[in-house]
C-alpha cells in the first residue's frame, strides 16, 4: 500500500519519485502437525506464518472449508486456526 509516487514541493520547485514495494512471500513458520481423536472430540489445527494476518485457505482434500456451525477459523496475528467440532470419521 505504500506503493505510489511521492513528492517534495519548495512552492517553486518540485522533485518527484516513484515507490514500488514488492511483497515478501508468506511462508510457513511452524506447519501443521497430524492429529488422532475418538469420534466426538473437538480437534485443532494450528500454523504460524511470517507475515501478520495473511490470507489463508483451509482445505480438506480439494474443498474449501468455510466457518460453520462444524467449522471455527481463527487468524490471530500469525497464526492460523481451524477448529473441528464434534469429528466424525467422515472427517479423517
Amino acid at each position: 500500500e505504500d506503493t505510489g509516487e511521492y513528492s517534495c514541493d519548495t512552492g517553486d520547485q518540485e522533485t518527484r519519485a516513484a515507490l514500488t514495494v514488492t511483497a515478501l512471500p508468506v511462508l510457513f513458520q511452524k506447519q501443521l502437525k497430524d492429529e488422532e481423536a475418538e469420534e466426538g472430540a473437538t480437534v485443532k489445527f494450528q500454523c504460524e506464518l511470517t507475515k501478520d494476518n495473511a490470507a489463508v485457505e483451509w482445505r480438506k482434500g480439494t474443498m474449501e472449508l468455510f466457518p460453520c456451525a462444524k467449522y471455527e477459523i481463527k487468524l490471530s496475528g500469525r497464526t492460523a486456526e481451524l477448529v473441528i467440532h464434534n469429528a466424525e470419521p467422515e472427517d479423517a
